[in-house]
């Protein structure tokens, strides 16, 4: 018995890791090319996606009643206003949230606190319904929103890739022992390396950012997409929760795989913004 439990749990890694390759092989073209696309194809993308993970999300956050329906609708309302409109009309959409989860608070039978309820709503529809507009203002970015969008999404993907495999062959020192214990700075270092290079090398003589900028915009983004992972990591131990879902195996759900990215794409587009490119 003993020899056949330490066969399954080495193969555990493993299984993990073909599952991990199979679904980014599979997603990664469709990504692209609805980026590509842009418009209302991205848009269907990321409506998907923050229905996904706003769900995954309600579950993970269950023990607080949140009020889902404001969060859909705040966080949907958001990327309308940001494929409709600007970066106002989408803030003004996420902040509806807020008076459509009093008036569901109100007359809600759940028992729960109607702070816990109704802030668990809002972190839900601003983190990931405004996180995700943040790629279809970056998108929309005049002239190269296009080379914004693939060049936040490749260093993201980058960094994230080389930080997992950096941490399993050479992590000694953990990163966030009590928030996220399997990440390490050896793990952080490669994806930041690879985040950086890839963001040099997509932004190289493309007319658009110069090099030292397309640098601080790679460091940028080494910095917040690892943050955006440490958040969603801290709430669910708060919860007790490994993964948020299994849909895409061994990444686990939809909120595991663009966690780095709620706070990447904001960080993004404010940065290119700065450097006043647009």
């Amino acid at each position: 018995m003993a020899p056949r439990l330490a066969a399954r749990a080495r193969s555990a890694p493993v299984s993990s890791l073909v599952s991990r390759l199979l679904v980014a092989a599979a997603a990664l073209p469709i990504v692209l090319g609805v980026v590509y696309l842009g418009g209302w194809w991205m848009f269907a993308l990321l409506a998907l996606a923050a229905g996904l993970a706003l769900h995954e999300f309600w579950l993970l956050a269950r023990s607080l009643s949140p009020l889902a329906p404001a969060g859909y609708a705040g966080g949907m309302l958001a990327l309308v206003g940001a494929q409709l409109g600007d970066i106002r009309w989408m803030i003004g959409g996420a902040l509806l949230t807020l008076p459509l989860a009093f008036v569901l608070k109100g007359i809600s039978a759940a028992r729960q606190a109607a702070t816990a309820s109704i802030s668990a709503t809002v972190l839900g529809a601003i983190w990931i319904g405004l996180g995700l507009s943040f790629m279809l203002l970056v998108r929309d970015l005049p002239e190269q929103g296009r080379l914004a969008a693939f060049t936040v999404l490749l260093a993201v993907w980058a960094g994230d890739t080389f930080a997992y495999f950096g941490g399993r062959l050479l992590g000694r020192h953990r990163m966030a022992p009590t928030t996220s214990p399997g990440k390490t700075w050896e793990g952080f270092f490669f994806g930041t390396a690879a985040t950086i290079f890839v963001a040099f090398v997509a932004l190289y003589e493309q007319d658009f950012l110069s090099i030292p900028e397309s640098i601080v915009l790679g460091a940028v983004l080494a910095v917040a997409a690892p943050l955006g992972d440490l958040f969603e990591s801290m709430l669910k131990r708060d919860m007790q929760v490994k993964d948020t879902g299994r849909l895409l195996g061994g990444h686990g759900g939809m909120l595991d795989r663009i966690d780095a990215l709620l706070f990447a794409a904001p960080a993004a587009y404010f940065c290119i913004l700065a450097f006043g490119s647009v």
